[in-house]
């Protein structure tokens, strides 16, 4: 087993951002792309994104994104390395493919376990409709070369995104900071409620804790990416079947 583990950390160095800096590099950046997203969404025309289309679902995303990738490199280049992979721990390796069967469970299992008993409480609240709603809405308005799009935007641009963002900087700064699994904790809760969607955020902090502990057990950031997007495009497939 300790083999095992071994072949799976890596001994390259991180850029030695702290807590406080993580933390006010990720606010500056998200405010930026929130304002960009914002302006991009409004030239739409349209009052969501869901009836503006993908096109502008990818436009909008992008926006968002840019800046925090920016950031993260110019951080990179002042504290680190200026290299994604050393800085952030961005590489992948075979043994990350099990990110595949961690993501499809967490979706079709651990998810809806989890939602069981809500739902029993407050069936109204946590239905499998409001939950699914927005991945829904987005759905029903792609088609043709816009499912090309929606599959783009939420299968592949926005795992990597995200999990370079909450894994690779403020979990890497948190766990530096306190003890490991509380760091992974914080961060996904941070992961959870940053999304603004409160009927998915209990699915989202489990998520979120599902994939900080790939990133915490590899010291990569490759297996949760790889989870991350089988967990998204399975979610994608069963909104498609129903």
């Amino acid at each position: 087993m300790s083999s095992f583990l071994s072949s799976l950390r890596s001994d390259a160095d991180r850029a030695p951002v702290t807590v406080g800096q993580a933390s006010l590099l990720w606010l500056g950046a998200w405010m930026i792309g929130q304002v960009c997203a914002v302006a991009v969404a409004a030239a739409s025309g349209h009052t969501t994104i869901a009836e503006a289309g993908p096109a502008w679902l990818f436009a909008v995303a992008v926006a968002g994104w840019v800046p925090l990738l920016v950031a993260m490199w110019s951080a990179g280049r002042k504290w680190g390395s200026g290299s994604f992979v050393r800085d952030w721990g961005l590489s992948f390796k075979t043994v990350d493919l099990w990110g595949i069967p961690v993501g499809v469970v967490t979706q079709l299992v651990l998810v809806p376990l989890l939602y069981w008993p809500l739902r029993a409480l407050w069936p109204d609240t946590f239905s499998m409709d409001k939950i699914q709603e927005r991945a829904r809405d987005l759905y029903d308005s792609a088609s043709g070369a816009g499912i090309a799009l929606l599959v783009f935007v939420v299968v592949v641009g926005a795992p990597v995104v995200e999990e370079l963002v909450y894994r690779g900087l403020l979990q890497g700064a948190f766990t530096r900071r306190c003890q490991e699994w509380l760091g992974v904790t914080i961060v996904a809760l941070w992961f959870a409620v940053i999304h603004f969607q409160p009927v998915e955020t209990p699915g989202l902090f489990l998520v979120g804790m599902v994939l900080g502990s790939c990133a915490l057990l590899t010291r990569r950031l490759g297996m949760g990416i790889v989870a991350h997007m089988a967990f998204n495009a399975t979610g994608l497939v069963l909104v498609a079947m129903t």
